[in-house]
């Protein structure tokens, strides 16, 4: 269940209570009138089973209470009321299947800006990765994947696409570049200090690397597993039981790649930057596609849902 609350104009309470009146999955209304300040008017309040929340959201938006009051949303941990069973029996679809639209919007729009914690983090994730790949260890790759954020931006290209709507597009693009370029040249920097400690070494990079070597060596397998990262990470997202995993089944196929390519920059290795380059290439485009199509697939599986529920007496 979802807690709307809303702040309306005087004039536009009545009409408000309509929409939620009409709307199935609705409950626990409540309406204070006169006790908002900023901006002036009314409070009314109600809870929303999930599957029905994107709905009313848009109606509200339609009336133009996003820009006379203001809308506010929040997640329902508990809630112990036969009404509220009653109305997400009574809401079209499930629970984990609903997509909230302009929720997905916010939470990209937050994640996909380019701000100095995202860089920090995606930077620290890239240097992790180079300790990884020149040592061929596991774990640190393991670690990398975990402190990357750049699903962020991904995700935001790919509601950005879904929903027509260009900022978040330029937004989330200009993260995800400006965040790869800095990561990776601030990590070319990290390989020159490592090497002048004689922590790094050519002679590592060029070794025989079994558990890291996949990440300059683009193919279709890196295609397909990017692919299945993109859906899976995008299902996790819209869906109602996110998994804090999904940063790490993202990562896999670009952190390290990223990683990979300033290291052999740093040595002259251009055909580890090359393969790397492209690994990393293949594998962003592979995760934004397959994540349009989920969000696209989603969408119209939902549209299907609302027309079917409201063709039953």
């Amino acid at each position: 269940m979802l807690h709307l609350r809303l702040i309306t104009p005087a004039d536009r309470t009545d009409e408000v209570v309509r929409l939620i009146d009409r709307t199935v999955g609705t409950t626990h209304l409540v309406v204070l009138p006169g006790v908002a300040r900023e901006p002036e008017g009314d409070v009314v309040m109600c809870d929303v089973a999930r599957e029905a929340g994107d709905e009313l959201i848009g109606g509200l938006r339609s009336l133009g209470i996003d820009s006379c009051g203001a809308i506010t949303a929040e997640n329902i941990d508990l809630s112990l009321s036969e009404r509220a069973d009653k109305a997400e029996k009574d809401a079209p679809g499930e629970p984990a299947d609903a997509v909230l639209w302009e929720q997905l919007e916010e939470a990209t729009h937050e994640e996909s800006t380019l701000s100095i914690t995202y860089v920090a983090f995606i930077t620290l994730a890239t240097m992790i990765a180079a300790c990884g790949v020149v040592l061929d260890n596991a774990i640190l790759i393991v670690g990398a994947m975990a402190v990357g954020p750049e699903f962020g931006p991904l995700a935001g290209v790919c509601t950005a696409i879904v929903q027509r709507a260009p900022r978040l597009a330029l937004r989330s693009l200009t993260a995800l570049l400006v965040g790869f370029a800095v990561a990776m040249t601030v990590t070319v920097g990290f390989s020159w200090m490592m090497d002048a400690f004689d922590l790094f070494s050519e002679a590592r990079l060029e070794g025989d690397r079994p558990n890291t070597g996949f990440v300059y060596a683009p193919d279709w397998f890196s295609f397909v597993v990017a692919v299945l990262a993109g859906a899976a990470g995008t299902l996790s997202l819209t869906s109602a039981k996110s998994g804090a995993l999904v940063g790490v089944a993202i990562s896999v196929t670009t952190v390290p790649a990223a990683a990979n390519a300033a290291v052999a920059l740093f040595y002259d290795d251009t055909h580890q930057a090359l393969r790397s380059s492209e690994q990393l290439v293949l594998n962003l485009v592979a995760i934004i596609l397959a994540g349009t199509l989920t969000l696209l697939a989603q969408k119209a599986l939902w549209t299907i849902q609302r027309r079917r529920s409201a063709a039953r007496p």
